[in-house]
């Protein structure tokens, strides 16, 4: 319970400001709070497999750094991405100062929403790119030893002796949406744009790296430092970001309430971080050795699903729920490999 105790307190803090806040609103604070904990609760099962990704990336860095990503990254991942970003996005929108749009959010709550619904598209292609780079990078990972799908997988995994298999794929994944996609001109500029921007992101992150790399040490040194410190950290709040905003503009069909939303992905924001740590420390990658491939895959398919929300309105249930299918999948399979291979001690990644 050590690792949860941080989560649980942060929890109880959030609970109260809730109750307080809709006392003082709608003169309903148990209703408040009932909102709080459902949206917690949503941004749990929705970011589970969120999770798993951030332990494989988290278990390469010090501890000071694990630390800083469950104390300093929250107050990024609570403030920063689910109440400044979407203001901030808001206000681009809208040609409106951030001050503006923060009094919009809290006067005029229905037409924030509709704002931040009408900068859905550009949003999701920058979140949906970036994601699957971020699959991308695991499936042509040619280091991989152990392969979930078997020979396909392996085959796949081959093709990451071309350095820009990921890169190719997203900007071909990206060119098939501006061509097929049943959307208007600035929707498809808009879309561009914010495929692209996840492209750059992407490559930027992951190219400061290489400052790191050492080709006198270990083959995988570079691989471990691009995990590790600063850019591990900026690594993994921008990972946040891409799955944080879908969850931000699925709560408003909750509640409009901006101060309960923020509250209620709060604790689904702590709780997630408290579990990537939990999984880190305990091992669990390393004793189901499928897991961090399931949740790869889980994030894969919401690479699909985000692209998909530009067009097609795709419920966060279903959402969760495939997510939920990969990670429990995962945990089935890594239970028969070590029924069948004992004493085995290998790794995912």
């Amino acid at each position: 319970m050590r690792h949860f105790r941080l989560s649980l307190l942060f929890t109880v803090v959030c609970i109260v400001l809730a109750f307080i806040w809709g006392q003082a609103s709608s003169g309903n604070g148990i209703a408040a709070v009932t909102l709080t904990l459902l949206l917690g609760v949503m941004e749990i099962s929705l970011s589970f497999d969120n999770a798993v990704v951030n332990a494989s990336i988290l278990k390469d860095m010090e501890r000071k750094w694990r630390q800083l990503f469950l104390t300093v990254g929250i107050l990024v991942a609570v403030f920063g991405m689910r109440l400044l970003f979407p203001i901030l996005v808001v206000a681009v929108a809208t040609s409106e100062g951030p001050i503006t749009v923060a009094r919009m959010a809290l006067e005029a709550p229905e037409q924030y929403a509709a704002y931040l619904s009408g900068a859905h598209a550009g949003i999701a292609a920058f979140g949906g790119i970036f994601l699957f780079l971020v699959f991308t990078s695991f499936l042509f990972d040619n280091e991989k030893e152990l392969h979930w799908l078997g020979v396909l997988e392996a085959k796949l995994a081959y093709f990451g002796k071309l350095g820009s298999a990921g890169p190719i794929c997203a900007l071909a994944l990206l060119l098939l949406v501006q061509a097929f996609f049943p959307i208007d001109a600035a929707t498809r500029t808009t879309v561009l744009v914010g495929g692209v921007g996840g492209i750059f992101l992407y490559a930027l992150v992951d190219s400061f790296g290489d400052f790191f790399d050492n080709e006198d040490e270990a083959d995988n040194v570079g691989r471990v430092a691009k995990r590790s410190g600063v850019m591990g950290l900026l690594y993994l709040e921008v990972l946040d970001a891409s799955f944080s905003f879908d969850g931000v503009i699925g709560a408003f069909a909750i509640t409009r309430d901006v101060a309960i939303i923020m509250l209620g992905l709060a604790v689904g924001a702590m709780f997630v971080r408290s579990m990537t740590v939990y999984l880190v420390e305990k091992g669990t990658l390393d004793e189901y050795v499928f897991l961090e491939h399931g949740a790869h895959y889980a994030i894969g398919a919401l690479a699909f699903i985000m692209l998909g929300s530009i067009v097609w309105h795709v419920s966060e249930v279903v959402t969760g729920l495939i997510g939920v299918a990969f990670i429990v999948a995962a945990m089935a399979s890594s239970l028969i490999y070590r029924k069948n291979n004992p004493g085995s001690n290998a790794e995912a990644g």
